[in-house]
């Protein structure tokens, strides 16, 4: 897939691992399903709990093993946050820039990354907002980000 906001055609993508369950696996539906809400209620985004689970427990897929995505085990224990992840992440990555553009005003590389982002939080927002994951009526408030946050 290509980049986004470069002329550069990207980058190959990893391999899924089997779908199968690996004859190793010492972990059954329900043991991969307690440690996914033990890690979201200590305060793990979804992407983390999966990098957590992989190196810690050894679980290579947890789609494989319980038969359902991460996010869709944080819903049915009520678990999911307001916002998306990816947008989080971007929002967290505004407030960085807009930090950085306070002390250095005429950083116009900064000032273009900080367009840049706000055009990635805006394409996911018009997704989020066709797929009704956010409500149609939600918008980006530039002047208070950290809210978003908390």
């Amino acid at each position: 897939m290509a980049r986004m906001h470069s002329g550069a055609k990207g980058k190959s993508g990893s391999k899924k691992p089997l779908k199968k369950i690996p004859s190793w696996t010492q972990y059954k539906d329900k043991d991969v399903e307690k440690l996914v809400v033990k890690s979201a209620k200590a305060g793990k985004s979804s992407s983390e709990i999966g990098l957590y689970l992989r190196d810690t427990y050894g679980i290579s897929s947890i789609r494989v093993l319980s038969g359902k995505k991460v996010n869709t085990i944080l819903k049915e224990n009520s678990l999911t946050k307001k916002l998306p992840e990816d947008v989080l992440n971007l929002i967290k990555k505004l407030i960085s820039i807009n930090q950085h553009l306070d002390t250095n005003k005429h950083d116009y590389t900064a000032k273009r990354g900080m367009q840049l982002t706000v055009s990635k939080i805006n394409r996911l927002i018009k997704y989020y907002k066709k797929s009704k994951k956010l409500a149609a009526d939600w918008n980006l408030d530039l002047t208070r980000l950290k809210m978003y946050l908390e």
